[in-house]
Formats: structure tokens, sequence, C-alpha cells
């Protein structure tokens, strides 16, 4: 196998990981789970409708080939810090116990997603 065929493959299934984890949230944003979870963080609503929506946008960025590679740098960019800023908010609210570790998990698939997209990018065809 090529290396450009296994960059090819490292791409497509973690941004597919991303995608699966990300898309799905917008249709249980009204959810009572998820409209607590944002509460318990201390988040205003509309902080939870605007993440919501921006990320469900972004997944879509992310995995539709038609967009302009800057807009797809911006989402990986966007999505670093809401992984970030997530993992930091779970720890100064509950500290270390749960699922503290998922944004993390997520932040190093992005890496990982991020990392191949630009291999893919920089490699000129034979």
């Amino acid at each position: 196998m090529t290396e450009s065929k296994k960059t090819k493959i490292t791409y497509w299934v973690s941004t597919g990981i991303l995608a699966i984890f990300i898309i799905p949230g917008i249709f249980f944003l009204n959810s009572k789970m998820a409209l607590d979870g944002t509460a318990h963080l201390g988040l205003p609503l509309w902080f939870h409708w605007e993440l919501g929506i921006a990320k469900f946008i972004g997944g879509i960025i992310l995995i539709v080939p038609l967009f302009p590679k800057r807009l797809k740098e911006w989402t990986y960019v966007a999505f670093g810090i809401d992984f970030i800023s997530a993992f930091i908010a779970i720890l100064a609210v509950d500290g270390v116990g749960g699922m503290w570790y998922s944004p993390i998990v997520m932040f190093i698939v992005l890496l990982v997603s991020y990392s191949s997209y630009h291999k893919l990018n920089s490699t000129v065809p034979a």
C-alpha cells in the first residue's frame, strides 16, 4: 500500500469519526440531557444553540470535499478551540471524573485528521 493511500485512509477514517460524533448533535440540541449539560457547566442557553449549530456546520465543512481549503483550515481551528474549551470547562466544574477525557480524545482525532489533510494537500500526484 502506498504512502498516499495510507494517508487517504487515515484522513477519511479520522474525519469520519469526527463527523459521526459532531454532525448528529444537531438533532439532540433540544434534548433534556443536552440542555441540562449546558446548564450544569454554567453556560447560557444562547451559547448552547450557537455552538450546536456551528458544530453542525463545521462537521459538514470537514466532511464535504467541495469547501475551500482555507475554510476547512479555520474549521479545524474552531474545533480545536471547542475541544480544549470543553476539556477546561468539564475539569473546572466536575474535576477529574466521569467523561473528562472525551474532549481530549476528540482533540487527538482532530489532530490526526488535520495532519493527514495537510499531507494529502501537500503531495503532488505522480
